[in-house]
């Protein structure tokens, strides 16, 4: 490694500028379609849930796991997303990815069973696992060093608009469908037509796959240099000589095997230290209890007495402010650095969840929070989402796609992202009972959780600003 870090200052990427900074934008952008997909099927299944509940005659417990069951499917394509995509690309990934996202589609808005919904879903979580492991790998080899972050960002500001695009799209189907979610639309109910819309922003992730360029250093591995030195004209610009630069490329990859799950075993605990920092990045990005607010917020207002009607509201305006702190993300990545933020993010997450959970230990009256502790749950709630975006959210999808050593990235990267997939679904599949149970108790659980982080990035976290992926390990 040392020998290949030596090659920087003649190659010149560490200081590169594309020619054309719209064209790298529209690429990492293109290739953050997966993350759009992944943050528009989280949150379309919330305008179908109680209309799923009521055709298929179900209890909480058996819905929580129709809408958790996707994340498995999830876990095993990150899983095995790597392993494909050393194989025959990463565009190629992208494709097949974009092929199951149009399936799952179509076969979620016309089941004919509980299970059929369910085993739909699952394909759509296989995608949406590919997709995830695909996005910021691909953006993180193809971006130039000094824009990589805020490239890298893409991914989770492509889910937040998602979530928030689903929320506007159910809203106008429902309303066509004169608001009731089984009204009938379209020759089927409102809420299959939901989940059918999927269709569009998937065949457009195929097609936008087909206009972007593969990974130059996935085509230095399979030994095309010419078209990869081509591909690194495009998104590093000229001034690169880009002789040393696949040179110094080549270097990395010389002494380094295509990575698989063989290579990430060592160390005292099963994996290397690396891969369990990784794991544990992903592991308390769902642990804080994100996706509550996303999966299930429409349920959670309403248990302590908020109208249904303002209950979206809510949702829709946390979805603003989720992009919002996306955006900040974005500014600052790059800025200040990956470990600040994140440090940031979690402070700022315990006062929220902290104060969250001090108001739900209230008691209702008459169904309802007290004011008082009302008003505190809901800026709690958007101060928690606000400070999770503009850390936690970006920050690890950064990370996972710069931290790992070459030789290891994309096995790593799979297992990382499969161990986040886990997280998500014991999260989604617990609240439910959790929140029966104690719903106080359930976010001072989160609330440890984000603590807990703090010193976990402390210890572990590299910062990873401005380095180039062949210094990483």
């Amino acid at each position: 490694m040392t020998s290949t870090a030596s090659q920087s200052p003649q190659s010149g990427a560490a200081t590169a500028h594309p020619d054309h900074l719209g064209h790298v934008v529209f690429i990492a952008a293109a290739a953050a379609m997966g993350g759009f997909l992944f943050g528009y099927d989280s949150s379309v299944i919330n305008g179908a849930v109680e209309a799923i509940r009521d055709r298929y005659d179900v209890g909480s417990a058996a819905l929580a796991q129709v809408i958790a069951i996707a994340l498995i499917g999830c876990a095993v394509g990150a899983a095995t997303a790597g392993r494909i995509a050393d194989r025959i690309g990463r565009i190629r990934c992208m494709q097949i990815a974009a092929v199951l996202f149009t399936i799952s589609a179509v076969g979620s808005a016309l089941p004919f069973a509980l299970w059929d919904l369910a085993f739909w879903r699952v394909v759509g979580g296989f995608a949406i696992g590919m997709a995830s492991v695909i996005g910021p790998a691909y953006i993180a080899e193809v971006a130039p060093p000094a824009y990589r972050g805020r490239l890298g960002s893409f991914q989770q500001a492509a889910i937040v608009v998602g979530i928030a695009m689903s929320q506007l799209v159910n809203w106008g189907i429902l309303n066509a469908a004169g608001g009731d979610q089984r009204g009938p639309l379209m020759g089927l109910e409102a809420w299959q037509v939901m989940l059918g819309v999927m269709v569009v922003p998937a065949v457009l992730y195929g097609l936008l796959s087909f206009a972007i360029p593969e990974s130059p250093r996935f085509l230095i591995s399979v030994g095309k240099r010419e078209r990869a030195r081509r591909i690194l004209a495009e998104v590093e610009g000229e001034n690169v000589d880009f002789d040393a630069r696949i040179t110094e490329i080549e270097q990395a990859m010389r002494s380094e095997r295509r990575s698989s799950f063989k290579d990430l075993l060592g160390g005292t605990f099963l994996f290397k230290p690396i891969v369990w920092v990784g794991i544990g990045l992903s592991a308390f990005q769902q642990f804080v209890g994100i996706n509550v607010a996303f999966y299930y917020s429409s349920t959670l207002w309403q248990s302590v007495g908020v109208d249904p009607t303002d209950s979206f509201f809510y949702s829709f305006t946390t979805s603003i402010i989720n992009i919002v702190g996306t955006v900040v993300a974005i500014i600052f990545v790059d800025r200040i650095g990956r470990k600040p933020l994140a440090l940031i993010g979690s402070v700022g997450m315990v006062v929220g969840l902290g104060l969250e959970a001090w108001a739900f230990s209230y008691d209702l009256v008459d169904g309802k929070l007290p004011a008082t502790q009302g008003w505190v749950a809901l800026i709690a709630a958007h101060l928690f989402v606000l400070f999770f975006a503009l850390s936690w959210g970006v920050v690890v999808w950064v990370l996972l796609g710069e931290m790992f050593p070459n030789r290891l990235r994309a096995a790593a990267l799979g297992v990382a992202a499969a161990a986040q997939w886990i997280a998500n679904w014991a999260i989604t599949a617990s609240f439910p009972s959790l929140a029966d149970w104690n719903l106080s108790a359930t976010y001072v659980i989160y609330t440890v959780f984000a603590a807990l982080s703090i010193p976990f990035v402390l210890k572990f976290v590299k910062e990873t600003k401005g380095k180039r992926l062949e210094e990483m390990g």
